[in-house]
């Protein structure tokens, strides 16, 4: 069992989850982060964390495109380790839905 971040992170982007994760499987992308499902070690610590929910276990039904996403954007961002402030218009797009096809960005984002 892995974590996988899903699509209620896009445009919201929250770090509360990257502060508390102790093996730093966390990759910023230009409106969202992803986790390395084979850096993740099921602690589970991020998951209360996330202010929108966005974290899932990947044994829950129909998140194996979520894996899939996290798996490729994690070979392909900066590593994240530390917190930092989120989108400032967070809050207008926590619970918005269809936001993969809308709004993601296959844009890296800074890293550390």
């Amino acid at each position: 069992m892995t974590y996988v971040v899903t699509d209620n992170c896009i445009k919201c982007k929250y770090t509360d989850c990257v502060e508390v994760c102790p093996v730093d499987c966390f990759y910023e992308g230009e409106n969202m982060l992803v986790i390395h499902p084979d850096e993740c070690i099921d602690c589970g610590v991020c998951e209360p964390e996330c202010p929108a929910e966005a974290i899932k276990p990947d044994t829950e039904s129909g998140l194996e495109d979520w894996l899939k996403l996290n798996t490729e954007y994690a070979t392909k961002w900066p590593n994240l380790t530390s917190k930092r402030d989120h989108a400032p218009d967070a809050k207008d797009f926590d619970g918005m839905t269809g936001k993969l096809a809308k709004f993601f960005s296959p844009e890296p984002g800074q890293g550390d």
